[in-house]
């Protein structure tokens, strides 16, 4: 029976799949993190390993891919990696033809799950949804009239870099205020570090310390890293808003704030169905969901309808929209 090849390039770690066409069900998985010394060359060799451990002389029908970061997927070239020295101008698409014989199928890591979350997930049965990526950045990917929206450079859905408080903090992309510079995951544990540390924080940040009824600022998050601030993350400050500690939710708060902020101005430029969230931080729990829910309502017109959903392909999603790039991609699979 056919069968469709499914790879993800993430920034630290590499997966492999196979799935029967038609088939919810991975036929095969493998996943490999990326040593923190990597390269090209090295996640090259190291996903060949995966492919030939799953393939095992079988040949794929076709091969889709999912890469983090910039990629021009009409060609199939990466354009670099954020994480991974030597990705520049790399022709993945042609070194993976060139070596299996098969059609292949590449776009970055959020059109990617924009297509999955489409076909196989929580945009199932709407032409229109944009897909929200909140981790390690915030991105996004557009689906329009049940296609992939790219833009005219491949750029489109970088909501990232939507400017919500221009008075806020330098995002690494030189801008004040970004949706990543407040709601990444990275960028909330430098927040809470910063005031912890009581560093000179940006005035977007600082406050005073005081008791609302809740644990003091910092005394949770401080027990979760055993005082050792340089161990936070955007989960431990998840972690530790849900058990009450104020400085934690007020940072938190500030996220979902500027993620709400941003999806209320897209509902009223682009008009879609749905947003579909994913990534790590949309596991922050209830309080998280209700005021972005509540804050893009606000924010975008009353007449604009829309949806805010989790998604549900997890930590998956890149695979099954590797899958649906690999379908979709090759015509004599449109039908499946």
């Amino acid at each position: 029976m056919a069968f469709i090849l499914a790879l993800d390039f993430g920034g630290t770690k590499l997966a492999a799949a196979t799935v029967n066409i038609g088939s919810r069900k991975w036929l095969r998985y493998e996943r490999r993190l990326s040593p923190a010394s990597a390269d090209v060359s090295t996640d090259l060799e190291i996903m060949r390993s995966l492919i030939y451990s799953l393939l095992e002389d079988a040949k794929p029908a076709a091969i889709g891919v999912s890469f983090g970061g910039p990629v021009d997927a009409s060609t199939g070239t990466v354009r670099l990696s954020h994480h991974v020295a030597g990705w520049e101008n790399i022709p993945l698409k042609g070194l993976l033809e060139d070596e299996f014989g098969v059609p292949v199928g590449v776009d970055n890591d959020a059109n990617i799950a924009a297509l999955g979350e489409h076909r196989f997930g929580a945009g199932q049965g709407y032409d229109s949804l944009f897909y929200i990526t909140v981790s390690t950045g915030v991105g996004g990917g557009w689906i329009l009239n049940g296609k992939p929206w790219r833009g005219a450079g491949g750029m489109a859905g970088e909501i990232g870099h939507i400017v919500v408080d221009p008075a806020g903090p330098v995002c690494l992309c030189g801008k004040r205020g970004c949706v990543e510079r407040l709601a990444s995951g990275p960028y909330m544990a430098q927040n809470v570090r910063e005031i912890l540390e009581n560093v000179d924080a940006p005035a977007a940040l600082r406050r005073v310390p005081q008791r609302r009824g809740g644990l003091r600022d910092g005394e949770v998050l401080r027990g979760l890293v055993g005082n050792n601030l340089e161990l936070l993350t955007g989960q431990l400050v998840a972690e530790a808003a849900a058990a009450g500690d104020d400085l934690a939710k007020e940072v938190l708060h500030k996220a979902a704030w500027a993620l709400g902020v941003a999806i209320g101005n897209v509902a009223n430029l682009m008009n879609p169905q749905r947003f579909v969230l994913g990534g790590g931080v949309m596991k922050a729990g209830a309080d998280f969901w209700q005021v972005v829910r509540q804050v893009a309502r606000e924010t975008a017109l009353p007449e604009v309808d829309f949806e805010i959903v989790p998604a549900v392909l997890g930590d998956d999603a890149p695979l099954w929209g590797a899958v649906a790039i690999a379908l979709i991609t090759n015509p004599q699979f449109v039908n499946e």
